[in-house]
């Protein structure tokens, strides 16, 4: 019944050429769910979509932008005639791990600029269209940042807590609307995020996930469809999803 309610319908995922974004792009099309996917980099878009296709009969667009770049985001979804049924706003970074004291301000504008007005702009453009049609659901990808804060993570954690406040606004903005929206809010998923936020030393992110089953962009994607499956009269706001070796932002134990 849940594949059923999603096939057919199109689902807008942000950041789609790795991670979480990527294993969302392969559930909705397992449940007939057409795409339409962007990301910074065309070759993997293109890559996806191809070997998506090889399997599914969907139908699949692809947009390379920066969602950084408002006219960018703008121009990807006016140039959408058909409805958007699902935004799936994941694209999202860490960068740097640096106290608050010596941080490093090109780090601080790439989050708050793809964390927040990203979201921000890709929410604006898709939920202009979604009151018109009076339909839609909204799944912003959260964090465990976003309900508590840790050392060296002061601006992420500041994203992410905007993140959260972003959606329980929005609901509240489109109240009385058949819109839904909601978030799904992960703890430690072992994608290219460690990697990017250590600026491409793998040995250091490697360390993140050290001696622990961390969870996977399948793990969160496969919730992430949950959410968007539920009967239309059901809105999960939030759901915060740790792998069982983790219990906060900072307890992880690790196996010796």
């Amino acid at each position: 019944m849940a594949h059923q309610r999603l096939k057919g319908k199109w689902v807008l995922i942000t950041g789609a050429t790795s991670g979480i974004g990527k294993a969302c792009a392969y559930h909705f099309a397992e449940a007939g769910s057409n795409l339409i996917l962007t990301g910074r980099r065309k070759d993997r878009l293109k890559a996806i979509s191809t070997e998506i296709n090889e399997k599914l009969a969907v139908q699949i667009s692809t947009f390379a932008f920066d969602v950084r770049d408002r006219d960018a985001c703008k121009q990807c979804v006016d140039s959408i005639s058909q409805p958007i049924d699902i935004l799936v706003n994941n694209a999202g970074l860490a960068s740097g791990k640096d106290p608050i004291d010596q941080a490093d301000f090109d780090d601080w504008d790439k989050m708050i600029d793809t964390n927040i007005k990203g979201l921000l702009s890709m929410t604006r453009f898709v939920s202009e269209k979604m009151r018109e049609q009076n339909s839609g659901h909204i799944i912003n990808i959260g964090s465990i940042a976003g309900h508590e804060s840790y050392p060296g993570g002061s601006v992420y954690c500041g994203t992410k807590h905007a993140v959260k406040a972003i959606t329980e606004a929005t609901k509240k903005d489109l109240h009385g609307t058949e819109i839904r929206v909601s978030a799904v809010s992960p703890g430690l998923v072992e994608t290219e995020f460690s990697e990017v936020r250590f600026h491409g030393d793998k040995e250091a992110a490697d360390k993140v996930y050290n001696n622990l089953q961390p969870l996977t962009a399948d793990d969160i994607a496969e919730i992430v469809f949950f959410t968007a499956s539920r009967p239309p009269h059901v809105n999960i706001m939030d759901t915060i999803v740790l792998p069982t070796a983790q219990s906060s932002s900072t307890m992880v134990h690790r196996s010796e």
